[in-house]
This record gives structure tokens, sequence and C-alpha cells, in this order.
């Protein structure tokens, strides 16, 4: 245990409770310690990133019950302050911002407003029944583009973000990386996204090993980035590199549900270390992301049966995140309140 950490532990252990009786905000504050290389962890502006983009795969109809066209105007009802995502912000004075990293459409009406952020690579990306997902050269830009979202941020003085998505059907590439990334069996990664009833799972679970077979090759490079880069999405890609350049600059990360947590496998298996800053806010509905938690060694801290993304699941824990660094700043020692410890 490193001194930073063993000092905090002697804090944590000293304020006026029983030994651990404050549970999983004992094990926030220390983490938020050691990621900060402080005593005294503080959260300043919390943020909510949603990355939001179309897949190629949604304009066939094959794995989504809503059409393409939601992704678009879901951006205009978080730029209007509409969405869950929105609601929850605003309750807990969380930061948001909204980037098109890749959806089919125009947004130069709303380019100049302050939650919107344009990186843009492309209206979509390609149908991966038919070609890989995006170019070698679309993935890289779009991590380069993750990484200077997040530096950005710290910059203005954030140090505690959430990573919130977008898109119809990118439950079907965050079930595909995590086949090809954890080796987990696909028809225990594939759920049912918003909404699907059981005839559009089945077709969605045929399609999706279609895929899965066609890039076959590929996956058994076991290369993260060509993984991605065949199976994922704009906004996937984005999240990873965001998770890299958070973890690279002592930023608390805030894991959202089902899509982010396939973004950061891959972040994962680019930079493990990547881990020691996540904290993960909740257990999804979607099937498989209890076995990502698992694979990730992972405790969420609420089950609330979420299955919406937008960093929604991450925007509802971060108060329990105040909480735990402001019982290890204000709360008195045994010593200065006089109270015996038996």
């Amino acid at each position: 245990m490193s001194t930073v950490a063993t000092l905090l532990q002697e804090k944590i252990n000293n304020k006026t409770k029983p030994l651990g009786s404050l549970g999983e905000l004992e094990r926030i504050a220390l983490q938020a310690g050691i990621i900060q290389d402080s005593i005294h962890p503080v959260i300043n502006r919390p943020t909510i990133v949603v990355f939001a983009g179309d897949h190629g795969i949604s304009e066939t109809g094959l794995v989504n019950p809503f059409p393409q066209s939601i992704t678009g105007q879901m951006v205009y009802n978080f730029i209007r302050g509409g969405a869950a995502i929105n609601v929850f912000c605003r309750q807990n004075g969380i930061d948001l911002k909204v980037v098109d990293a890749g959806v089919k459409g125009d947004f130069s009406d709303i380019i100049s407003h302050p939650q919107f952020i344009s990186a843009k690579i492309n209206h979509g990306t390609r149908n991966y029944l038919e070609e890989a997902a995006m170019t070698f050269e679309e993935t890289e830009r779009a991590i380069g583009y993750g990484r200077s979202i997040v530096e950005h941020l710290v910059a203005e003085g954030s140090n505690c973000m959430g990573f919130g998505e977008m898109g119809i059907g990118n439950t079907s590439s965050a079930s595909l990386l995590m086949a090809a990334i954890t080796h987990t069996p696909l028809e225990k990664c594939v759920g049912k996204g918003t909404g699907a009833d059981e005839k559009q799972l089945a077709t969605k679970k045929a399609t999706l090993e279609a895929v899965f077979e066609k890039h076959r090759n590929v996956i058994s490079l076991q290369s993260p980035i060509k993984t991605l880069q065949y199976l994922g999405g704009y906004e996937i890609a984005m999240m990873v590199g965001a998770y890299l350049a958070a973890a690279e600059h002592k930023v608390i990360i805030v894991v959202d549900g089902f899509i982010s947590t396939a973004a950061l496998l891959v972040a994962h298996a680019m930079q493990p270390s990547v881990l020691n800053n996540c904290l993960f806010a909740h257990a999804s509905g979607e099937q498989g992301h209890q076995r990502m938690l698992h694979y990730l060694n992972a405790k969420p801290l609420l089950n609330l049966g979420l299955r919406l993304g937008e960093g929604t699941g991450a925007a509802l824990a971060m108060p329990l995140l105040y909480a735990a660094v402001n019982f290890v700043n204000e709360m008195a020692s045994f010593e200065d309140a006089g109270v015996s410890r038996q």
C-alpha cells in the first residue's frame, strides 16, 4: 500500500464512527484519494460527456427496433435539456457535454451551443456485415478526439467524469466487442437493447453471429484497436480515447452501463492500469453487463435495472462520490471531537 493510501486509510479509520461502518463510501474515498495522490480528495466540476454516433448496420433494421434517425433527434433533445441525462445532471450539479462523434445529419444550427462539441468523423459507420465499421485512420482519429475532449475538460478544472453514449444499434457493437475481448460466447453477450422483442432479439443474434464469423480472422489477431475498427463505432472509439486520457490525468472515472463498459474493455486491453481510475456506477439491465463487470472484477455502486445509457447511471452515482470525499474532509476525528474510541 502506498504512503498516501496508508495515511488516508488511517484518516478514514480515525473518524467518529465504528471501523468500516460507512461501507462502500470508505472504499470510494480511499480510491479517490489514491487517484488524486492526496489524503484530501475533492470532486471538482463533475462532468458527463455523451458521445453520439450512428452505425451502418442500423440502416438494415436487423438489430434495432427503432430507426437510425432517433440518434440525431436525441442529440437535439440533449441540447434542449429534455432527456433523462439532462434531468439528472441538473439535479446533481453536473456539467453535461454532448459530442457529435459521427451522427448521420447536420448540426450546424447548434454548433455554437456551449454544451455541444462537434467532432464528427463521418455520417455513421459502415455496415460491418459487409466491411470494417471504420477505417484504421478513422479509428485512430476518433480515439484522438476523445483524448482531446477530456484534456480540454481537465484544463477547465474537471477532475471527475462519466462517459455516456447515444447511438441506435450500439448495443450490437458493444456485444461484439465484449465477445471478442472477453472470449465470452456471443449469445451470452447479446441482449434486447432498448426495446427489442423476442423475435427481433433472435434476428439480432443471428445477424451478429454472421458479423462475428465474417471478421473472425481479424478478431483472432487479439489486437484491441483492430477489433475496435471492425466492430466498433465512432462514439465507442472516442470513449476509448477519453478513458485513456482521463486515467493519464488522474481523473476519477465513473463508468456507466453496457456500451460504456464495452469501450472500457477496449481501453483496458490497450492500457490495463486505466481500471485504477474507475468506479462503476451501476449494473445494467442489459444481458452481458454483469459478465463484463465480473471480467473486470468490478463492483457496481447501484443496481436499479437501468438500461438507458446516456451516462444516466453515472450521473445518479456521482452524489455518492461527493458523500465519500465530504465525510473524509469534514467529519470529526475522535481526537477533534473528544470522543472515546471505546
